[in-house]
């Protein structure tokens, strides 16, 4: 469909998504906002007036993907507007808008405007890009509560913040999501109340780096509570410090301002469970999991970011922690949680990985007994600091390395779900196995996939379980 054409039948829509979490939930949003302005969603597969595609760039791979979601778009209507949405939009703005398969690019920070952008465009009143410099702005992209309709089982993903300030060496993520920038926990909390009263037993916090919850909120008046009112910051920091003291300060921060969101979260009857997404360790501490354990809502499962367990590995990633540090968190966890499931990402084959500094990794390793180990062999991400860094590690010798890794996460997961045996814990059924009537599925607090047998429809109910 081409500018100022004349349409007397509602404007058609497809969201492509590619990416994580986050990605995810800002598809929703758009879904959302488009429905409501009477276009019509349908399947990425049907024939459209309009696609978009929700990019993703955190790999070179995923970039390719994109652009190839993109030629398909156009290749299957190429009457039909194509938006380029998103983080490669922001990686390669230049590169994408001049593309004759792509009619209008969005940033990350303009998704939010995504129907005005659909009728501008069709007015012929704008031009196709919708974007600003991500770096630079300290606003966060507030796309309103998701409606129920998006929802996969009985469990919700609520985005409370984004960006990210950490500049690891391998990660091009801070230059397409630019700073750390975080909701308003009042715009949190609404999303989640009105989430529940819909029957959302479990909500899962996500974002780009949400141990950074918070910590923008230097100077503003923020409310956690509305009965409780205005929330006035305890700490300042004083960035003029030292690299360790600032990091220490950081780190104290941001436990208060994620605790106390999930305090309010937590306070909120029909919420019945609390899962956190990826956390820094650091920003486990005593103070942390006092907080968080209090309601006994919050999930004793734990994703705790470690790419490596090798220090010399960690300081070429620019990862700010030890692997002692990082072993220290699993313990304090360990003491605040009967059992948790503690699980990490591991990248492998990182420029410079060393025989000997692999052997490191894989003894601590073996020692911290997670339950579970994501395994990503390194890739080449252009634009980041590890690109140009000597040393780059063979295809081959990557794949063996993830080989060993997979093969001890696989033994670890094990053990780690043999220790629960007799233990009773609860699960929050799903769906039904196949047509039958009387098996079950669901995910235990500790995010264990496990089946249940009844005489009765137990789906979307919280059941004790048996290990």
């Amino acid at each position: 469909m081409k500018k100022n054409e004349p349409n007397r039948q509602p404007l058609t829509a497809a969201i492509m998504n590619l990416g994580c979490k986050v990605n995810k939930y800002e598809a929703d949003a758009m879904k959302d906002k488009m429905i409501a302005a009477g276009m019509i969603v349908v399947e990425p597969e049907d024939v459209a007036d309009i696609y978009i595609v929700n990019t993703c760039s955190v790999t070179n791979m995923a970039q390719r993907k994109s652009r190839q979601m993109l030629r398909r778009a156009k290749k299957r209507n190429p009457e039909a507007v194509v938006i380029a949405a998103g983080c490669y939009v922001n990686a390669e703005h230049d590169v994408l808008k001049g593309e004759d398969f792509v009619d209008i690019v969005v940033g990350n920070n303009c998704k939010k405007d995504i129907v005005q952008v659909i009728r501008e465009y069709m007015d012929g009143k704008t031009e196709d890009d919708c974007y600003v410099e991500i770096g630079k702005t300290g606003e966060y992209e507030e796309m309103g509560s998701l409606s129920s309709a998006h929802l996969d089982h009985q469990r919700a993903y609520v985005k409370i913040q984004d960006g990210c300030n950490q500049f690891c060496s391998y990660c091009i993520i801070p230059y397409t999501r630019g700073r750390v920038r975080s909701r308003r926990p009042e715009h949190i909390i609404e999303e989640i109340r009105g989430l529940a009263k819909t029957g959302v037993k479990e909500f899962v916090l996500t974002g780009i780096h949400i141990s950074s919850y918070g910590i923008d909120f230097k100077g503003k008046d923020v409310q956690y509570d509305s009965v409780m009112g205005e929330h006035k910051r305890e700490e300042e920091i004083d960035y003029t410090q030292s690299e360790d003291f600032v990091d220490q300060r950081l780190g104290k921060l941001e436990c208060m301002e994620l605790g106390r969101l999930i305090e309010q979260i937590a306070k909120i009857p029909e919420v019945r469970r609390i899962r956190l997404g990826s956390l820094e360790p650091r920003i486990i501490t005593e103070e942390f999991l006092n907080r968080i354990t209090k309601s006994g809502k919050v999930c004793p499962h734990f994703h705790l970011s470690l790419q490596s367990a090798c220090n010399e590995t960690l300081r070429r990633m620019n990862r700010k922690y030890t692997i002692e540090e990082f072993a220290k968190k699993c313990n304090l966890l360990r003491q605040h949680f009967d059992r948790p499931a503690i699980t990490t990402d591991v990248i492998v084959g990182f420029p410079g990985e060393t025989d000997e500094e692999f052997a490191i990794t894989l003894e601590h390793l073996r020692q911290l007994e997670l339950y579970e180990i994501h395994v990503f062999k390194y890739s080449i991400r252009s634009g980041t600091v590890a690109e140009r860094m000597p040393d780059q590690i063979p295809e081959e010798k990557k794949h063996e390395r993830s080989e060993i890794l997979l093969e001890l996460t696989n033994r670890q997961k094990i053990t780690y779900e043999q220790s629960l045996r007799g233990m009773e814990d609860e699960v929050l059924i799903e769906e039904m196995v196949g047509n039958s009537m009387e098996d079950f599925t669901g995910h235990t607090k500790r995010y264990v996939k496990v089946n249940v047998h009844a005489t009765e429809d137990l789906v979307n109910q919280i059941v004790k379980y048996r290990y």
